[in-house]
């Protein structure tokens, strides 16, 4: 799932957003791995997160993927609602949720200001989640023909892009060195649609 791309300016977020230096924030520390219970209360081992891992080349979804993400990064750069509103599921999407996504958006400190302002391409990695190494070639058959599937893209200004490891580090909290957005595609029953998600930091 990776689609990188060179970058025109080394130092884009440096360049492209003014007074950088004053947005600097600690690096958000990785989600550890085993430190919640799977039931609130009890002491049974939680399992790991799921690593995230680039969608294959050969996956019959990859070319959907793209072309979704193709057309959500220059909405989500505009910061225009009009744009990006309908892509992240338009009426159903909440007063509140577009409240926090265009507040995220006009951030000139949030991950998505660099983005948004880079005058040239910029990085961009597409991932899924790897499939326990314990599922069947059955199990995993089945996954593979369901008529669904969701992804993660992440963009990023750097010259030397960093991605997440796992979904809770693609939460586009302040400090990020790349932004995200969730994408949802369906091919069931009607022509092909697709909704996006952005998360948006926790006040």
């Amino acid at each position: 799932m990776r689609l990188l791309a060179t970058l025109t300016c080394a130092a884009a977020a440096a360049c492209a957003v003014p007074a950088q230096a004053a947005c600097d924030a600690p690096f958000p520390a990785d989600e550890p791995a085993n430190t919640r219970p799977i039931v609130p209360g009890s002491e049974a081992e939680p399992l790991p997160p799921s690593p995230l891992a680039e969608l294959a080349a050969d996956s019959p979804w990859r070319v959907r993927f793209e072309a979704a993400a193709d057309a959500l990064l220059p909405a989500l750069q505009s910061r225009d609602p009009a744009r990006w509103q309908p892509l992240l599921g338009g009426r159903w999407l909440g007063a509140g949720e577009q409240a926090a996504v265009a507040a995220l958006l006009a951030d000139r400190c949030g991950v998505f200001a660099s983005i948004a302002a880079a005058e040239g391409p910029v990085a961009r990695r597409i991932m899924g989640w790897q499939v326990p190494a314990a599922y069947s070639p059955a199990e995993r058959a089945e996954i593979a023909a369901r008529p669904e599937a969701e992804a993660l893209v992440c963009w990023s200004a750097a010259s030397a892009p960093r991605w997440p490891r796992i979904a809770a580090e693609a939460d586009n909290a302040p400090g990020r060195p790349y932004a995200c957005a969730r994408i949802a595609y369906s091919v069931r029953d009607t022509a092909p649609r697709w909704r996006a998600f952005v998360e948006t930091p926790r006040p």
